[in-house]
């Protein structure tokens, strides 16, 4: 098994940041707290290839509602690999809760961009039962998965990441 990673909390600076633009009204008691009893990212299983980020806070998502959540975590990549992140499997089936971007994608280089590399989910409930979709705090929303890739043999991408979540569109 490749070890090629490592996932570690943002400041609470930066997450309190991020909390204020998706939570306005928060106190900085608040926020604390909740920064507090963030978890790193795990495994549920050897055999497992996600590992589970967990919601900092109950929500609930009634259909068509959307959440951008700011997970407090930020991860270490070797180069040649990438962190994609999924809905968790049984979310998504029982629910249809969607990412935003689909799947989103977290490069080797995002540890080192302006915003800490923080990672944020931003998540829709896309039910067409009607279904309301309820996440306590403390368990899994989004499952993130490491995968190697490669580049084409003419590649000559030299640019270094400096911003945040989109930068590389601006």
């Amino acid at each position: 098994m490749n070890k090629i990673a490592q996932f570690h909390k943002v400041s609470f600076e930066q997450f309190k940041e991020s909390w204020d633009d998706s939570f306005p009204g928060a106190s900085e008691e608040e926020i604390k707290e909740i920064y507090d009893q963030i978890k790193l990212p795990k495994r549920a299983t050897r055999g497992s290839a996600g590992y589970d980020f967990f919601s900092p806070v109950d929500f609930e998502l009634k259909p068509g509602e959307t959440i951008k959540i700011p997970t407090g975590i930020r991860v270490f990549i070797e180069s040649d690999w990438v962190l994609n992140i999924f809905p968790r499997s049984g979310l998504g089936f029982k629910f249809r809760l969607q990412m935003n971007n689909t799947v989103g994608i977290i490069d080797s280089d995002y540890f080192y961009s302006d915003n800490e590399g923080h990672i944020l989910v931003k998540l829709t409930n896309d039910t067409n039962e009607g279904k309301t979709v309820s996440v306590a705090q403390g368990t899994g929303m989004v499952q993130g998965i490491f995968m190697q890739y490669g580049v084409t043999i003419d590649d000559d991408a030299t640019e270094v990441r400096n911003g945040g979540f989109g930068s590389t569109t601006k």
